[in-house]
């Protein structure tokens, strides 16, 4: 009889992709879950949805402001929260339960966006920021998991493994929507030239609502297949003690310990400045598209496409990291960045939109992924919710200046065009401070620290 391979050689790509066993599968599911807030909510049918629905009252440059500052308000808040409950979440063994708190407030900020209609720029405002700050959030727990699931050898793999899965599960929800959008008839909705607001609106609402089920039912393989990290304290802790008082007592340490984590802090100090330009670029691309006059079906189709061809690339990027290494593959993308930024000033028409797209697709979750297993593979386990706390909170001060920045300058000049090139810094800044990292030292620092602790 001739032998079954199928199941070894199944086995093998599953390893390559970084889905090897069903705990990882089961922590990629959630980027699968949650990316379909990122590409709806976050890039391609909300603020579009905002500027022309919510902000209709207003020029579309204020209503851009204004979207920038809401971003601005989200990325605050999670600022203010993620250090504090990370380490309590490290102290209680709690990170899943965080997550479900985090994750359950965006769900259903999201679900609530179905109700915003004509003019309701408060409403709009308020949900945005509720729903990002549900989803960073989520995120700040769900990814404090990585170090506990995934072997130093294999890290880089299982974080792009699992963004090449959010690129699926967001690009196959968007495409969804896309359809009922473009096509209402074919779905049963309302179509044609005499529709009441709430009856135009339907299709893009349906979206909002369609986004917080799909978040929901998503997170459900995470919650129930990935193993609760065990509990551990350090030497001058005791188990019975108060998480409060813990969690702000580990803080000040962490950060009088600087010295002994300078290589984590450091990443994270590069991270913050670079992926000030990638959430730019990935926040502002459809309101950029949308100020130059580009129909707003091309917008959503380029998001899409972004997606789809992102999947093979992030792949793509956990095997350069094998070979080139983690920092030099990240500051390729980087590279790869500085040229979108240079191209995008440049273009006028759909097609170099498309082409733009394609480019983002390129280095956008390859880039993304390494930095997040990167930092993992350089932070004590038994402190990644508190590590990933800060993690958050540098991601999210990336995320403050850099809308700003770009809202400062697109009131200031009255157009997206020269503000893109402003993003370029973001790039050169981080990449060279990234380059200082001592990698090899930053991972033996963690383990040193794992070693004092005790059992629970």
């Amino acid at each position: 009889m001739t032998p079954d391979t199928t199941v070894p050689a199944r086995k093998g790509l599953l390893n390559a992709l970084g889905l090897h066993r069903p705990e990882l599968r089961a922590w990629a599911m959630y980027d699968w879950a949650v990316s379909a807030m990122q590409t709806v909510i976050t890039t391609a049918v909300f603020p579009i949805y905002f500027i022309s629905v919510a902000g209709a009252d207003m020029p579309k440059p204020q209503a851009t402001a204004w979207y920038s500052w809401a971003n601005t308000a989200a990325a605050i808040l999670i600022a203010a929260l993620s250090p504090i409950l990370g380490a309590m979440a490290d102290y209680r063994s709690a990170k899943k339960r965080f997550l479900s708190v985090f994750m359950l407030l965006g769900v259903f900020s999201t679900m609530g966006m179905f109700f915003i209609m004509h003019g309701d720029l408060f409403l709009a405002a308020t949900l945005f920021v509720l729903s990002l700050a549900g989803a960073t959030g989520s995120m700040t727990f769900y990814e404090s998991l990585l170090p506990h699931i995934a072997r130093e050898d294999e890290i880089d793999r299982v974080s792009t493994g699992a963004y090449a899965m959010g690129y699926i599960g967001g690009g196959l929800l968007l495409a969804i929507n896309l359809a009922w959008i473009s096509n209402p008839a074919l779905f049963g909705l309302p179509s044609g030239d005499n529709l009441t607001p709430a009856e135009a609106t339907l299709p893009a609402r349906l979206a909002f609502l369609s986004v917080g089920v799909w978040w929901l039912l998503f997170s459900i393989p995470t919650l129930r297949g990935v193993p609760e990290p065990p509990r551990r304290i350090e030497t001058d802790e005791t188990p019975a003690g108060n998480p409060f008082t813990v969690a702000f007592t580990r803080l000040g340490e962490t950060l009088g310990e600087l010295r002994l984590y300078k290589q984590a802090f450091l990443t994270m100090l590069a991270f913050t400045i670079y992926n000030d330009g990638i959430q730019t670029i990935v926040r502002m691309a459809t309101v950029f598209g949308e100020e130059l006059g580009l129909p707003r079906s091309d917008l959503i189709t380029a998001i899409l496409i972004v997606q789809f061809v992102g999947i093979p690339f992030a792949f793509l990027f956990g095997t350069l990291a094998s070979r080139l290494g983690t920092k030099l593959s990240i500051l390729l993308g980087l590279a790869v960045y500085t040229g979108i930024c240079i191209y995008a000033y440049t273009i006028h028409t759909v097609t170099e939109f498309y082409v733009l797209a394609g480019m983002v697709a390129m280095v956008q979750g390859g880039t993304q992924a390494l930095s997040r297993s990167l930092f993992a593979s350089m932070v004590p386990k038994h402190k990644s919710g508190e590590f990933f706390g800060f993690y958050s909170v540098f991601e999210k001060f990336g995320g403050i200046l850099g809308p700003a920045v770009f809202g400062i300058a697109v009131s200031t000049t009255g157009s997206s065009r020269s503000a893109i090139l402003w993003v370029i810094a973001f790039f050169v800044v981080g990449g060279a401070m990234l380059m200082t990292v001592n990698i090899a030292e930053g991972e033996r620092m963690a383990r040193d620290a794992d070693a004092r602790t005790l059992p629970a």
